[in-house]
């Protein structure tokens, strides 16, 4: 065992388990993970992840949908799960005592859901409305449109939860094949996190998966161009919500911890540069942050803010001259302290819930193939220079790289990405 508790077990069938010990906490998580995400779909298929998670939860040949929300509401247990760009995650959070129950209601889903066709069109409605739902939502829908400007045509860019005339059109077959196509014992991990025994669950886990078998085809990961350009799309809103980015860093780059520190003194925080520039100094926003979406092979950088529709252009202006000054000018001592800190502090505080750990434990599996110790994430945030985050910045900033994309009552002949271009 690691000194932080974790070990690994790699089962017969190809299946890896994966437990990290929380012998302080009485909780445990648990996720079952599929190595599939929305960017090995066809464009035909858009969407398709997401509802083979949405079905797995209606009904298996043991348990109806209620029975499965019964069962696990009766132990005060959490059941859920989410599907990104590239794993999809179902997962359980119980008390230590209910673990081998929360994994049987999990495999059972995993491996035995019957897909009813009733229950299908049932659900092919709830993401038809969970799509309305982020049509409504021009705050988080930003982002969706930020990723399809920066990646034209390519699946990362493309919305996880698929679209109108793509969900419509999955069958009962068509969740089975993909199923078929993906999930299979090499493309599975099983992690846990929490007050859980390694040997003990890999036996429970040896069980339940007793009659998983078979391989598949492993995931080529996504490396698309970054097309940065102006997208504005016109809403009738009181507000207007705006992210100015450009190329970021993959999970897989080295530099994702300078990257991190670059983040954080940006937008990271209410000392950042942005939030004390643009809400505190000028009071143009109530939120403004910088943001990472990083996958295994690509990534992205940028800044979010919403504001009123006048105080746009301003509000752009001033992230692009932040762009600027980060990228000429070498961070001070004090503010990279600050700044590392501040990311040290937020690790801490997040490795003393369980379900974080157990998603670290996923997506590191998935993306390195190894375990990422806190210690080992402090020395190398501790490591990054201040002329380190200058080059960065200045590779990753230049105005040639930065998109723009906005929504609200605006018309995109009156906005530009720097004044230079206004």
């Amino acid at each position: 065992m690691s000194p932080d508790g974790y070990r690994k077990t790699t089962l017969p069938n190809g299946l890896r388990v994966l437990t990290e010990s929380m012998p302080g906490v009485r909780s445990a998580t648990i996720g079952v993970w599929a190595d599939v995400g929305s960017a090995l779909e066809t464009h035909e298929r858009r969407g398709i992840s997401h509802l083979v998670e949405h079905m797995l939860f209606k009904g298996t040949s043991r348990r109806t949908a209620r029975a499965i929300a019964e069962t696990m509401d009766g132990v005060g247990g959490n059941l859920n799960a989410f599907t990104d760009k590239e794993t999809t995650c179902y997962y359980a959070k119980v008390i230590d005592r209910h673990v081998p129950l929360a994994l049987d209601v999990l495999a059972d889903m995993f491996l035995h859901s019957t897909f009813d066709p009733q229950e299908l069109a049932k659900e092919q409605n709830v993401v038809l409305e969970e799509i309305k739902m982020y049509e409504d939502s021009p705050d988080e829908l930003i982002h969706d449109v930020f990723l399809q400007t920066m990646w034209n045509g390519a699946n990362l860019g493309d919305p996880t939860i698929g679209f109108v005339d793509t969900i419509d059109k999955v069958t009962p077959d068509d969740l089975r094949a993909h199923m078929r196509l993906h999930y299979a014992p090499n493309s599975v991990v099983v992690s846990a996190a929490g007050n859980v025994e390694h040997e003990s669950f890999v036996q429970l886990v040896r069980e339940q998966f007793a009659a998983f078998s078979g391989s598949c085809a492993l995931p080529e990961p996504e490396a698309p161009l970054t097309t940065p350009a102006t997208h504005v799309r016109h809403k009738d809103s009181e507000q207007a919500y705006v992210v100015v980015g450009a190329r970021g860093l993959s999970v897989r780059d080295e530099r994702r911890y300078t990257l991190s520190l670059l983040d954080t003194i940006l937008g990271g925080g209410m000392s950042s540069r942005l939030f004390q520039e643009i809400r505190e100094k000028r009071g143009l926003v109530y939120t403004v942050y910088s943001f990472q979406a990083a996958y295994r092979e690509a990534g992205l950088f940028g800044v979010y803010a919403g504001t009123s529709p006048e105080h746009v252009q301003a509000c752009i202006d001033l992230i692009v001259e932040e762009f600027h000054r980060i990228a000429d000018e070498r961070v001070g001592d004090a503010e990279l302290q600050l700044a590392k800190e501040h990311i040290k502090g937020n690790l801490t505080l997040s490795l003393e819930a369980s379900s974080s750990r157990m998603i670290r434990l996923g997506r590191n599996e998935f993306a390195l193939g190894r375990y990422v110790s806190a210690e080992e994430i402090e020395e190398r945030i501790d490591a990054v220079t201040a002329d380190e985050v200058r080059d960065l910045a200045a590779e990753l900033l230049p105005d040639a790289n930065v998109g723009l994309c906005a929504i609200g009552p605006l018309d995109e002949s009156a906005i530009a990405r720097n004044r230079d271009a206004a």
